[in-house]
């Protein structure tokens, strides 16, 4: 403990506190479980946030890596890559769009489709004053363009102004949407499962006429498939199960499996009436080593049949999670889809949040009222029954 808590205490003289931090020094990681310095196992049950899909120290993955490291790490985009080339051909099979430009993160791939958003509108009409909307509690990231278009004020308000030109709208309330397009109105960007803002899929109805007012009006769908995506729904990209295409879509996370790496996608016709030479760019975005783990995921996601394991264990995980909710009357109910889950509960579940951890059970919150559960998607119907039991014991000290 003494050497867990100089590192805590080292931490907190160098970094920036923008993080409020678990009272634990993770050191590697094996599977579906994290190890802190002094050796303790924890079942993780937040991935990263949503990242690491394939769970940790997968060797096919770490050698992959290794072996591009000894190869090449970083050109920059003025020149080609193999790995960058293999990967946005492997991407675009998966989501079934055209064209691929890679980021470092979420969030600037957020900040790209809002570029070609914009300048796909500009090169319409040669106005710069078009419109998105948004959907009220989304979460885009934290850089000031996804900023903006984030529908929580709280992370807003104190970074103003904002990029402007921002309507946000109510998800799953289609009229909301309607009564917000105007003239102006130059796309539409919904998470199609809302993460941060408390586990909310859109409803398959929403998302249609969503989609036919775009067709409509010449607006275009822009899905951010950042922590929904790859895989975590049972489909590789959760849109993909309404049997409907956005114009442009953003992803990240899982695609990297903890490389940092992002991407947005668009059709070919957007592609070729937006973003051109010179309008937008990356140092880092698509690098050798980058593309090389977007690639290894791919290949690991197709052999290893990952999304047929979601949809084997997701129902487990649901059942089990909806005889918590039958059992204790402070959870309200449970919210989500495939391997995204949400546990309501009246009131804070940082208390329980943090009792799980100290019985090994890692957990995160999505506001401050919902227990939220996104394992890597290689966890088994075990797993699922150890954070069952965890979950119970904690559940039962909090109802006494």
């Amino acid at each position: 403990m003494i050497m867990m808590k100089e590192y805590i205490e080292e931490a907190e003289k160098a970094l920036l506190h923008t993080y409020n931090r678990y009272q634990v020094v993770l050191e590697k990681g094996d599977g579906v479980y994290l190890y802190d310095i002094e050796g303790k196992r924890y079942l993780d049950f937040v991935s990263g946030i949503a990242v690491f899909a394939l769970g940790y120290h997968n060797k096919a993955y770490d050698d992959a890596l290794k072996a591009q490291i000894d190869k090449l790490i970083h050109t920059s985009n003025y020149f080609y890559n193999v790995p960058a080339i293999e990967a946005a051909k492997k991407l675009k099979k998966v989501s079934g769009m055209d064209r691929v430009f890679f980021t470092n993160s979420g969030a600037e791939a957020v900040e790209g489709a809002i570029k070609a958003a914009r300048k796909y509108a500009y090169l319409k009409d040669g106005a710069a004053d078009h419109e998105i909307i948004a959907m009220e509690h989304s979460f885009h990231g934290r850089t000031m363009g996804a900023l903006s278009v984030t529908g929580n004020p709280g992370y807003r308000e104190a970074f103003g102004p904002m990029i402007g030109n921002i309507r946000f709208a109510k998800m799953n309330d289609f009229d909301s949407v309607k009564d917000q397009v105007t003239d102006k109105t130059c796309a539409i960007l919904l998470e199609t499962v809302q993460g941060e803002g408390g586990i909310y899929p859109a409803g398959e109805e929403f998302m249609e006429r969503v989609k036919a007012l775009c067709e409509e009006r010449d607006i275009l769908l822009v899905l951010d498939e950042i922590q929904c995506g790859m895989g975590r729904t049972g489909a590789m990209f959760a849109w993909q199960k309404y049997g409907i295409k956005p114009d442009i879509m953003t992803t990240a996370k899982a695609l990297g499996c903890g490389v940092p790496v992002g991407a947005f996608l668009m059709t070919e016709h957007v592609a070729q009436h937006s973003l051109a030479s010179g309008d937008h760019g990356t140092t880092y975005g698509g690098n050798p080593l980058a593309a090389t783990a977007v690639n290894k995921v791919l290949d690991l996601f197709e052999e290893n049949h990952i999304i047929e394991n979601v949809n084997a264990v997701a129902p487990y995980l649901e059942e089990k999670l909806d005889a918590l909710v039958k059992k204790y009357d402070f959870i309200e109910g449970r919210r989500g889809t495939g391997l995204m889950q949400g546990l309501v509960c009246k009131g804070p579940v940082a208390d329980t949040i943090k009792e799980a951890m100290e019985k090994g059970l890692i957990l995160i919150n999505a506001g401050t009222n919902i227990i939220r559960l996104v394992p890597p998607l290689v966890i088994t119907k075990e797993n699922v029954d150890e954070m069952a039991d965890i979950l119970e014991t904690c559940f039962s000290v909090r109802e006494q």
